[in-house]
């Protein structure tokens, strides 16, 4: 039968039939259908009723958004972030990450994987979710952690696992209020946000990056939908609104804000710049590397005249933290991936902060025994 609030989601009522939905405690997973009696354990979201994948029913679930402009590369940073997780980081966490449902596997296929990683295209910007409601990228994330007798002898392990939920939002959706509440609902209910800022769109910063990379694409001009302060704000105002904080209290959901494009910054900064340096891969949050790296990008934010974002974000999160990252770690021709194909630098450092604010990763500062676990 067609299902009202699937269909309002899907702006379609192609694919939106569904049992009778009915409301139960699902504390066993299964319950009875109040209309003909029979046992399901099929579960789907109360607001939009989209089918809910077991693994994020049954471990706690950690809902990510990740927000940026038109240009500033969130779906080339999805598809890398992803691949990193499933190899190189996740052999370095002692970490599987599996999709959670035929839908994630075959988007992140389609979309992202298969064009980017294979065919080395560049991915076409994220489409307005007014015109393609997207779904979200769920996924598990299980760790093995050790614990530590005396004299740093591991001890017994232990499994934790995390359902990860990744949304990518146009910036042009965040204007609009009714799409927004019509299929962004998901902004509301965030536990942290990852936002990604390309250095174009901040004035001071472009005739650095020209310097070293001549080649770079025209500015994008004066559209208020690529301005950051402005695409934070519409994501802070949504946030406020779930929350139901009072004028001048600071939001609890954990804040990552990513430069990308860091790249083609390198060269331009001083040797000694803390983003000249490659994350040690020990497994842990090095939080001197951390601190160093965060304090390196407020000093390129105000020296750019973009001090503004940090104020901001002092003003309006309780925690926030700034990154430098590449995705592609070079400079795309003609719409392909350069000849070095897809180096990304940094890519995971956002995500991996935000484990440590979940308290999947343990910090720990070089020289130091103790590790101290994220609140």
């Amino acid at each position: 039968m067609l299902d009202k609030e699937l269909a309002d989601y899907l702006g379609s009522t192609a694919g939106a039939s569904l049992p009778p939905v009915f409301a139960a405690p699902g504390r066993k997973g299964r319950a009875d259908c109040p209309d003909c009696g029979q046992l399901t354990g099929n579960r789907v979201c109360p607001e939009c009723h989209n089918p809910l994948p077991p693994a994020y029913v049954d471990s706690p679930g950690r809902i990510v958004a990740l927000v940026g402009a038109k240009n500033a590369g969130k779906s080339t940073y999805i598809a890398v972030l992803l691949h990193e997780l499933m190899n190189r980081v996740g052999t370095e966490l002692d970490a599987s990450l599996v999709a959670c449902d035929d839908r994630t596997i075959e988007r992140y296929k389609r979309d992202f994987a298969r064009p980017l990683l294979e065919q080395r295209r560049l991915l076409p910007t994220t489409a307005s979710a007014a015109t393609t409601p997207r779904e979200p990228l769920v996924y598990l994330l299980t760790r093995t952690r050790r614990s530590r007798f005396a004299a740093g002898r591991l001890g017994r392990s232990r499994n934790d696992s995390l359902a990860l939920v990744l949304f990518d939002t146009a910036g042009e959706d965040l204007r609009s209020r009714e799409v927004r509440d019509l299929h962004l609902r998901y902004l509301e209910a965030a536990d942290a946000v990852i936002f990604l800022v390309d250095p174009l769109e901040l004035p001071g910063a472009r005739s650095a990056l020209l310097e070293g990379a001549p080649g770079l694409p025209d500015a994008p001009g004066d559209d208020p939908d690529s301005e950051p302060i402005n695409i934070i704000a519409r994501v802070t105002e949504a946030l406020r609104a779930r929350h139901g904080s009072k004028p001048g209290e600071r939001l609890p959901v954990p804040v990552a804000v990513a430069l990308t494009k860091i790249d083609v910054l390198r060269p331009a900064l001083m040797r000694q710049s803390a983003l000249h340096r490659s994350r040690g891969g020990t497994g842990v949050l090095d939080l001197d590397d951390r601190e160093g790296v965060d304090a390196q990008v407020r000093a390129l934010l105000h020296e750019w005249e973009a001090g503004q974002l940090d104020t901001y974000l002092g003003q309006q999160y309780a925690d926030h933290a700034l990154f430098g990252i590449s995705a592609l770690g070079g400079i795309p021709e003609d719409g392909r991936v350069g000849a070095g194909g897809v180096r990304p630098y940094r890519a995971e450092d956002p995500l991996l902060w935000l484990l440590y604010k979940f308290g999947m990763l343990d910090g720990l500062r070089p020289g130091d025994d103790s590790s101290s676990q994220g609140a």
